[in-house]
C-alpha cells in the first residue's frame, strides 16, 4: 500500500474519530430520517374543551366541524387520542412540555391555597428546569408567539415560557379575539419562521355567547327551564361536585348538547375565518396545522357537568389532527396515541434540534410513521387529575381497549372494556379482577416512575379556580 493511501485512511480515521466525540460531547441529534418538512411554519390550534365524540368526522351525527373535517381530509386524524388530564391548566402544561401533570407540578390553579397564604402555580416555579416546545423552537431560529383566551392558559402559570409574544387579555376569550392578535402579528413577520399557539375558548361551557350566536342544533320544543347561560352551566358544574351528581330530565341534557353542539359549530366558523385570512398570506403552503384539544367535557354521561372531576372518555378522548406540507392523507388513524406525542412529532417533522433537557422530558412518542405510511404502534396512555383537590385520580387506557381507573384517596377501582362498552357504563372490575390487578400495577409502576408516593397522603380540600369557590 502506497504512502499516499495511508495517509488518506488514516484522515478518513480523524474525521471519523472527530464525529464520534462531537456526538458524544454535546450529544448532538443525529434524525434517522430527513426531515419531512424543514423550516415549515407550525400552528397549533388549540380548540379548548372539544370532546372527539362530538366532531363530525370522526362520527358524530351533527355537522359541528366542517372546518376541522375538511383539515383532517387534507391530512391524518386519531380518532383515539387520550389526554394526560381532564382540565386546561395542566393538559396543554403537558402538551407543551411532554411531562405527565405530575411531573410538571401545574396541576391546579394553586400550589398553595390556605387562608393565610395563596399562591398561584407557576412552571416556572414548581419545575424551574422544564422547558418547553416553544422554548425549543425560539432556540432552533422561530418567531414563537402564543394567542390565547387565558383563563387556564393564562401566562401567570407559566404558559408564555419560550414566546416572544404572548396574549391573554381577555378571559375565556375567543378563537377569533385570537385570529385579531395574531393575523397583524404573522403578516408582519411572515418572512421569519414561525411557531404559533392559536387558542379559544368558544366550545368552554364558561365562554360567553355572542349575540349573533346561531343556536342552530338547539331542539326548537324545548320548555325546560335553562336557557343555556354559563351562570346555569356553573351552577350545574358545582352541585354535580357537591352532590356526586345532578338530576337532569331527557328533555334538559337534549337542550345542553345541542348547546354544546351549536358553540362547536359557531367556533368551528370562526376557525374558517382565521384559516381563509392566513391564506390569503401566501404562507399556507409551508406551514404545519396541528389541531388538537387538551380535554373534552361532560354534559350527563356520568350524572354530572363540565370537567376535570373524572377520567372519562367524554373527558380525555380529544381531536387530533395532523396536516404537513408534502405528505398526503392519511385518513382517520384508530390506533391509541396521546396528546403527549405532538411535541415529538413536530420536532421529526421540523427536524430541529431539542436540548438535552427537553429530550429528557418527552413522555410521548413520534406518530410520524402514522402520517407518513398510516401504520405505526399503538400502545398504553396514562390520564391523571387533582381538580380542585375534590378528588385524585389516576388511570392507564390499553391499547387493545380497557381502561383502568384508581381513585387514590379511597382505593377504589373501575375498570371497562372500551371495545364493547364505549360509553363507560359498565364497571367490570369484579368480573375481571387479573386484568385490574395487572392494570392497577402498571399504574402504580407508572406513578413510582414518576417519583410520586402511591401511599400518599391523598388529602382532599378546596383549590378554587373561579374566584366565587372555596369561600
Amino acid at each position: 500500500m502506497t504512502q499516499n493511501k495511508y495517509i488518506q485512511i488514516i484522515i478518513v480515521l480523524i474525521f471519523v474519530i472527530l464525529g464520534i466525540f462531537i456526538v458524544t460531547k454535546w450529544n448532538v441529534r443525529v434524525p434517522e430520517t430527513a426531515p419531512v418538512c424543514s423550516d415549515c411554519n407550525v400552528i397549533i390550534i388549540g380548540a379548548d374543551a372539544l370532546q372527539a365524540a362530538h366532531v363530525s368526522h370522526l362520527g358524530y351525527k351533527n355537522e359541528t366541524t366542517p372546518t376541522i373535517d375538511a383539515l383532517a381530509k387534507k391530512g391524518t386524524s386519531f380518532s383515539q387520542a387520550i389526554s394526560p388530564a381532564p382540565w386546561t391548566v395542566p393538559a396543554f402544561m403537558s402538551i407543551f412540555t411532554g411531562l405527565y401533570p405530575s411531573e410538571h407540578k401545574v396541576v391546579n390553579k394553586f400550589s398553595v391555597f390556605t387562608k393565610e397564604k395563596q399562591v398561584i402555580s407557576n412552571l416556572k416555579e414548581l419545575s424551574p428546569n422544564a422547558q418547553t416546545l416553544a422554548d425549543i423552537f425560539k432556540a432552533n431560529g422561530y418567531a414563537t408567539a402564543g394567542f390565547t383566551g387565558d383563563a387556564g392558559v393564562s401566562a401567570q402559570f407559566g404558559y408564555n415560557k419560550g414566546f416572544d409574544v404572548y396574549t391573554d387579555e381577555k378571559a375565556f376569550g375567543s378563537i377569533e379575539n385570537s385570529s385579531a392578535h395574531a393575523l397583524p402579528w404573522i403578516e408582519k413577520n411572515k418572512d421569519n419562521k414561525l411557531f404559533i399557539f392559536l387558542h379559544g375558548y368558544d366550545d368552554h361551557g364558561q365562554f360567553d355567547v355572542p349575540e349573533k350566536y346561531k343556536g342552530r342544533f338547539m331542539p326548537a320544543n324545548y320548555a325546560g327551564p335553562y336557557k343555556g347561560t354559563k351562570e346555569e352551566q356553573r351552577n350545574l358544574r358545582e352541585k354535580g361536585l357537591s352532590d356526586g351528581k345532578i338530576d337532569l330530565t331527557p328533555d334538559d341534557v337534549a337542550f345542553w348538547r345541542g348547546w354544546y353542539d351549536s358553540k362547536i359549530r359557531d367556533a368551528d366558523d370562526r376557525l374558517a375565518g382565521f384559516l381563509e385570512a392566513y391564506g390569503r398570506l401566501g404562507i399556507k403552503n409551508k406551514t404545519i396545522f396541528v389541531v388538537v384539544s387538551d380535554h373534552g367535557t361532560e354534559f350527563y354521561e356520568h350524572k354530572r357537568f363540565d370537567h376535570g372531576f373524572s377520567l372519562y372518555d367524554e373527558l380525555v378522548r380529544v381531536p387530533l389532527v395532523f396536516v404537513v406540507p408534502g405528505l398526503s392523507g392519511k385518513g382517520i388513524i384508530s390506533d391509541q396515541v396521546t396528546t403527549l406525542d405532538v411535541a415529538p412529532t413536530l420536532i421529526d417533522i421540523v427536524g430541529i434540534t431539542p436540548s438535552d433537557q427537553y429530550r429528557s422530558q418527552l413522555r410521548g412518542k413520534s406518530v410520524l410513521s402514522y402520517l407518513k405510511t398510516g401504520k405505526g404502534e399503538a400502545r398504553d396512555v396514562f390520564m391523571e387529575t387533582d381538580y380542585r383537590d375534590y378528588t385524585h385520580k389516576r388511570g392507564i387506557r390499553t391499547a387493545d381497549g380497557w381502561k383502568y381507573i384508581l381513585t387514590m384517596e379511597t382505593s377504589k377501582g373501575e375498570l371497562y372494556n372500551i371495545k364493547d362498552d364505549p360509553k363507560e357504563n359498565n364497571n367490570v372490575i369484579e368480573q375481571y379482577p387479573e386484568i385490574s390487578l395487572k392494570l392497577k400495577q402498571k399504574v402504580m409502576d407508572h406513578l413510582a416512575n414518576m417519583g410520586q408516593n402511591v401511599s400518599g397522603p391523598w388529602n382532599i380540600g378546596c383549590t378554587p379556580v373561579y374566584g366565587d369557590q372555596c369561600k
